[in-house]
């Protein structure tokens, strides 16, 4: 399986913000929405950034509450790792656990066209593996 298949039955969707809004505005949008992390685009709309729950809990643990009131360029992860369609679930796994992130978007010519969670890998694994087993039981079973 590979991220393009991924986003078939995911979807394509992602929410993002833009760099200059308030910290405050984007932990409202992640509880809304019920995410765990947005992708941050400059003006022009490419990716310049990712803003997890992770990274507002250490900005408020650094900063107080006054964070909230500050960009959310102050405190994203600005080095993204992105993947591309044809990237593996092998190859997503390696990048999640060696870069210790948990959501890289999918960035296909520059443009922005999906995201993969660390959740949506851990399904597919779990699927994959669940038919290899059935598949292997057939197997054995006609002998």
């Amino acid at each position: 399986m590979n991220v393009e298949g991924i986003l078939k039955t995911k979807g394509t969707g992602v929410i993002t913000v833009e760099k200059g809004q308030q910290l405050m505005d984007v932990a409202a949008i992640i509880r809304e929405k019920k995410i765990g992390a947005t992708v941050v685009i400059d003006d022009a709309g490419h990716v310049c950034g990712v803003l997890s729950e992770r990274d507002i809990i250490y900005a408020i643990a650094k900063e107080g509450g006054g964070a909230l009131h500050q960009s959310v360029s102050a405190f994203m992860t600005p080095n993204v790792v992105t993947c591309q369609l044809h990237d593996t679930i092998d190859d997503l796994m390696t990048m999640m656990t060696d870069r210790r992130i948990r959501h890289i978007p999918v960035v296909e010519g520059g443009r922005l066209s999906g995201i993969i969670s660390i959740g949506d890998v851990v399904k597919w694994r779990i699927a994959e593996t669940e038919k290899e087993a059935e598949a292997l039981r057939e197997y054995i079973a006609t002998g």
